[in-house]
């Protein structure tokens, strides 16, 4: 008897099942594919790699204004493609040793659930105490007229060691925006659809705003309320017609599909009775328990933002849930990213969400074209965006558009899971020149006192 079954070694999975052995727990892990699931092999971290190759290549492009004359030969993405798989492949086996350190049982096969205490993984039986799933999620191709020809997934298109000329990519989100920045760097045309009237809908309008401006400078053509209706084979390349309030065609080589949907099906959720919402997802309470309370689960199979920091989090607070504990899991305080040129970060309500729950906030904004670094790096685009409730001073949100953003936005988290309020946050003291002082100064400015913004 198992204290814990994980369905799925990725992020998810790999630290729901080392926390559980840290607790003391008898595991064992069922993966039916490469430990690490997307984010190792085909997500996070094979774009990060694209990512850092681009921004090598704008460094490049960039440093004649800081008299240096350097020229680039191109961009080999054959190599590229060997550093990805060598680094997925280092991140793999390092979760493998620890898996096997934590003395966790990694079973190689599909898993279906008989009952909730009881799993099939290729017909072995494991009887389990609790059971997390963390079964990930998959790419979707949407069903359209010749889309399947012309279509390829973030998975082939990072293993791609020819870049296409020209490519169409699909959607609103932080996968669309960074791969956009990314291939356009690459000197790949790029178009981006939406159905949105504005890209990264989920987020707040600024930070939209702001985001489009970047891949707009960056050469990218955005359609926005625009739906692909269909596709059709045309000179060695792909017709793409269009239609919306911006109806029109574009003829690009390749149509990049990057949407996803969880993984649910053949678990044998229904017959066990576990609620599976209308998209696919698995149904959690705020402790991640499913409709039946020994089976819990994590991640993209839950939906909501599919991310791998969420999942890991979650993961986390699985395991110490399912061996005795009683936590509840921050949604609120999971944070967004996106790798873009400049980077989006962001955590928390929006201005938008805030005015829909009838609060009366205080919103500070303050732009990177003031702070001493980000003109020192010509690193100017972008801002910082606070909202804070008017009477108690609680930080509600941070959105930030900007160099390091990524980063940053980790400090926010940070603030906001301490209960930090903004006056505090505003009397923060920060090395300078640094990026991380205009956290510090969208804070004063949201209390009207900024001291690098004209008075208000």
């Amino acid at each position: 008897m198992y204290d814990v079954v994980v369905i799925g070694g990725g992020p998810g999975g790999y630290a729901a099942a080392i926390r559980a052995s840290q607790l003391g727990g008898r595991v064992a892990l069922v993966e039916a594919g490469d430990m690490g699931g997307t984010c190792v092999n085909r997500g996070c971290i094979p774009t990060k790699v694209w990512h850092e190759a681009a921004a090598m290549l704008r460094s490049f492009r960039m440093a004649e204004a800081f008299g240096i004359k350097s020229a680039v030969e191109g961009l080999n993405l054959t190599d590229l493609r060997a550093r990805k798989n060598g680094v997925a492949s280092d991140i793999r086996m390092g979760m493998e040793a620890l898996l096997a350190n934590n003395g966790i049982e990694v079973i190689r096969g599909r898993a279906v659930l008989r009952n909730p205490r009881e799993i099939d993984a290729d017909g072995k039986k494991l009887e389990t105490r609790k059971t997390i799933l963390a079964t990930g999620g998959s790419l979707v191709v949407p069903d359209i007229p010749g889309l399947e020809e012309a279509a390829v997934g973030t998975d082939r298109l990072l293993d791609m060691t020819d870049a296409p000329a020209s490519v169409l990519l699909c959607g609103d989100g932080l996968i669309e925006v960074e791969l956009a920045s990314t291939l356009s760097i690459f000197g790949v045309r790029i178009v981006l659809a939406t159905e949105s009237r504005r890209l990264l809908p989920r987020e707040d309008q600024e930070t939209g705003q702001r985001v489009s401006q970047g891949l707009l400078d960056l050469g990218v053509e955005l359609h926005r309320k625009a739906r692909i209706e269909s596709v059709e084979a045309s000179g060695g390349g792909f017709k793409v017609n269009l239609s919306g309030s911006d109806q029109t065609s574009v003829t690009v080589d390749r149509v990049v599909i990057s949407g996803r949907k969880p993984n649910s099906a053949r678990l044998g959720l229904d017959q066990v009775g576990i609620r599976v919402n209308d998209d696919g997802s698995v149904w959690v309470n705020d402790r991640l328990e499913t409709s039946k309370p020994e089976v819990y689960a994590v991640g993209d199979v839950t939906g909501g933002w599919m991310l791998s920091h969420a999942a890991s989090s979650m993961g986390v607070t699985a395991a110490e849930n399912a061996m005795g504990k009683s936590g509840k899991y921050p949604f609120h305080l999971v944070p967004r990213v996106a790798w873009s040129f400049p980077e989006m970060g962001a955590v928390g309500l929006s201005e938008e969400e805030a005015e829909e729950k009838d609060l009366e906030v205080n919103v500070g904004d303050f732009p990177y074209a003031i702070n001493g670094l980000a003109m020192a790096r010509d690193e100017a685009a972008g801002a910082v965006k606070i909202v804070s409730d008017a009477r108690y001073g609680e930080i509600l949100g941070v959105h930030i558009v900007g160099a390091c953003a990524t980063e940053l936005i980790g400090e926010a988290v940070l603030a906001m899971s301490l209960e930090c309020t903004v006056q505090e946050l505003a009397r923060n003291i920060r090395a300078h020149p640094t990026y991380s002082e205009t956290i510090v100064d969208a804070s004063r400015a949201a209390l009207n006192w900024a001291l690098y913004l004209p008075k208000r």
